[in-house]
């Protein structure tokens, strides 16, 4: 069976970065989206049954994703993916919705 996967970061390279540190053995079905209304747009179509979503990003960041998937009943587990999160935000996207947090680590260059 294939798994609709959602990865929604502005950085090309952390999309990417993502996508490789999926294992191996998940039939996945990948989509990438750079922003929340992108992600939301593809939640909507059935893309992002498991959603990697990044907080901060330009047009929509994560919280309003989390909020918009929660209030319109939409069908996504998601995954909070950050580097630099406050114990605040952290309670913030739980209370949301939100399954987990993983700190991004710090990309050399």
């Amino acid at each position: 069976m294939t798994i609709p996967l959602l990865i929604c970061d502005d950085s090309n390279m952390a999309r990417k970065q993502v996508a490789r540190s999926l294992p191996e053995e998940w039939e996945a079905e990948i989509t990438f989206a750079k922003n929340g209304l992108e992600a939301l747009d593809a939640i909507r179509a059935g893309k992002g049954e498991i959603v990697f979503l990044d907080l901060t990003m330009p047009e929509m960041d994560g919280y309003g994703v989390l909020e918009t998937v929660k209030n319109e009943g939409l069908k996504a587990m998601v995954i909070v993916i950050s580097g630099d999160i406050q114990p605040e935000a952290q309670e913030r996207v739980t209370a949301l919705g939100a399954l987990a947090f993983i700190k991004k680590t710090c990309q050399p260059g």
